[in-house]
């Protein structure tokens, strides 16, 4: 007796959760009041990804070519697969210190996850995320870019 009435509980249960489900899908079948979906490759031209959409890591500059990365490797020891390579030199200023400058940012975007930890955990906000998502190639080595462009440097207002 008892597993009959386990068995009507469930049945019950099962078939409560979907009319939930058909609730949310025909409320929006009906009055459709945002769309979500992207009429893609049609709208290439027109596209806008949202804010939140994680694409490739960045490395934004300004218009002197200047970005905020110190180089400080946090975001190389956070990253779960080793995606991110930070290569620094030492090099003297103008008091005569020695202070580490990015020879180059390295990002192997064929082995990112996009799990964002990089971007979370950079001190100086030296990492975004962009909204390219089109990586097709057939050359794996492609996918390997320098996040810092030629001839950059540091801004002088970044946290060292």
């Amino acid at each position: 007796m008892n597993s009959i009435i386990e068995y009507f509980t469930d049945l019950f249960k099962g078939l409560s959760s979907l009319w939930a489900g058909m609730r949310v899908t025909g409320k929006y079948f009906i009055s459709p009041g945002a769309i979500v979906t992207q009429q893609y490759p049609e709208n290439r031209d027109t596209l806008k990804m949202e804010d939140r959409f994680k694409g490739e890591i960045i490395m934004p500059h300004d218009e002197n070519n200047q970005h905020a990365c110190t180089g400080c490797g946090i975001c190389e020891m956070n990253c779960p697969n080793g995606s991110i390579e930070i290569l620094t030199d030492r090099v003297a200023n103008a008091e005569g210190k020695m202070e580490r400058v990015i020879d180059k940012h390295i990002f192997h975007l064929s082995m990112c996850t996009f799990c964002g930890l990089c971007v979370k955990t950079c001190p100086s906000n030296a990492l975004a995320f962009g909204q390219k998502f089109e990586h097709a190639v057939f050359d794996r080595s492609k996918l390997t870019k320098v996040l810092n462009q030629p001839g950059s440097s540091l801004k002088k207002e970044a946290k060292k």
